[in-house]
């Protein structure tokens, strides 16, 4: 860079010599363009105006490379501090990358005084001494990028209050005017914020805008996008506003199965029993899952008799469900047919079910008055949701159960049998 800055400048002088002795040959031939008379302390200078010219541009050249000499020594200096700089921004990032959080952090704080890397430098020195859970640290060095760039001073704040749970704080400064345009990293950074402030439904909003920016990858803008949708729904204050976000969702969100239990819980809750069960119908008649099947035997909602032939119509195509299984077996013992749900419940456990139906079916073993296989069965629940051995159940006593059962329910009060036919 040294020797074309010189080479330039001597290109420069050439040229303008060059230029004077044409002008000055052409200013001899030709006195029309006038003359210039300079005194001064009682001496007097003529001379043509081409060639009062040349002399003022001759001295400008002459100026500027004495100006260009003075100033090597600092310009070289300049040159060594920025190399420097460089040099110790790459090394405190190979170290950060590495773990060695306090040589990392020592190195990227010393190249955080350069102009040029000197942001860059200091929130990588706030990372490491985020890693180093040293939060003075932190604010130091993120204060020291207030006068060079209140965006990724803004992005890296709010990025360290989401960590510590602060979502609030997060929106505040990325809030903030110094801080707009926010870049994709800073709209993902408020959508997360927004859902960690309970307010799922604004962070949806944000969803247009990232996805146009390119802030996420496919799977991860997808996989945000059913979880604040799933949210948006939980967080509905009334039925109103629970059908305006299922309404404004895109079709293929509608059978996604963590949405659709979020809006179906939540439509219960809020005792609008046809759109609870409608929305799980409907998403298992569009593609079979079986934690919404699950979900389906639990609602808080009527509509057993109902729910109750849905179930048994998926029963044909899915025979070794087992969350169907138990879902028939929660709603049969609602009908007050105990036998037929222990019969459900057998399947069930069969077919691979685990703690609810253990549970459901020391539910239903209570409420006969058998304590021992009450206790038994909920023993097992526990079990099974440790991940531990469960405790197999007579089968010849259990049958032996669900037959009296069944003989009981054919006897009038009076302990007569009922005639058939």
């Amino acid at each position: 860079m040294k020797k074309r800055t010189l080479g330039n400048a001597i290109l420069l002088l050439a040229l303008a010599l060059a230029g004077a002795l044409a002008l000055h040959w052409y200013g001899e031939r030709s006195h029309s363009l006038g003359e210039v008379l300079v005194r001064a302390g009682g001496y007097e200078l003529h001379a043509t105006l081409l060639g009062a010219l040349l002399a003022l541009l001759l001295a400008a050249l002459l100026l500027w490379l004495c100006w260009k000499l003075v100033s090597a020594p600092f310009r070289a200096w300049g040159r060594r501090s920025r190399k420097r700089a460089r040099a110790r921004l790459i090394e405190g990032l190979e170290l950060l990358h590495g773990g060695h959080w306090q040589r990392a952090e020592k190195l990227l704080e010393q190249a955080g005084e350069d102009a040029e890397v000197g942001t860059v430098a200091r929130i990588a020195a706030a990372r490491a001494a985020a890693a180093r859970d040293d939060e003075a640290a932190v604010q130091r060095h993120l204060a020291a990028l207030s006068g060079r760039g209140a965006g990724a001073q803004a992005l890296a704040r709010a990025e360290r209050a989401l960590a510590k749970r602060q979502p609030g704080e997060a929106l505040s400064v990325l809030a903030a005017p110094d801080a707009q345009p926010l870049p994709p990293r800073g709209l993902a950074l408020q959508a997360e914020a927004l859902a960690a402030s309970n307010r799922a439904g604004e962070a949806y909003g944000l969803l247009g805008a990232l996805k146009q920016q390119q802030a996420l990858a496919a799977a991860a803008f997808a996989a945000l996008e059913s979880r604040l949708a799933a949210q948006a729904m939980r967080e509905a204050a009334d039925a109103n506003a629970l059908a305006e976000r299922w309404e404004t969702l895109p079709k293929n969100l509608r059978t996604e199965p963590a949405i659709v239990a979020a809006y179906a819980e939540r439509a219960a809750a809020l005792h609008w029993d046809d759109a609870a069960a409608r929305s799980v119908e409907q998403a298992l008649e569009t593609r079979w899952d079986e934690s919404l099947a699950a979900l389906y035997g639990r609602l808080p909602i009527d509509k057993t008799d109902s729910r109750r032939a849905s179930a048994q119509r998926w029963l044909a195509s899915h025979p070794d469900s087992p969350a169907l299984l138990v879902t028939l077996a929660q709603l049969a013992r609602r009908q007050g047919q105990w036998p037929q749900a222990q019969d459900f419940l057998r399947r069930a456990l069969n077919a691979g079910a685990g703690a609810e139906a253990w549970e459901e079916l020391g539910h239903g073993f209570a409420a006969a008055g058998d304590d021992a296989l009450s206790r038994r069965s909920y023993a097992n629940a526990l079990h099974a949701r440790r991940g531990e051995a469960t405790e197999e159940l007579a089968s010849r006593d259990l049958k032996q159960k669900i037959q009296d059962e069944a003989v009981a329910e054919e006897r009038d009060e009076h302990g007569v049998p009922r005639l058939r036919g």
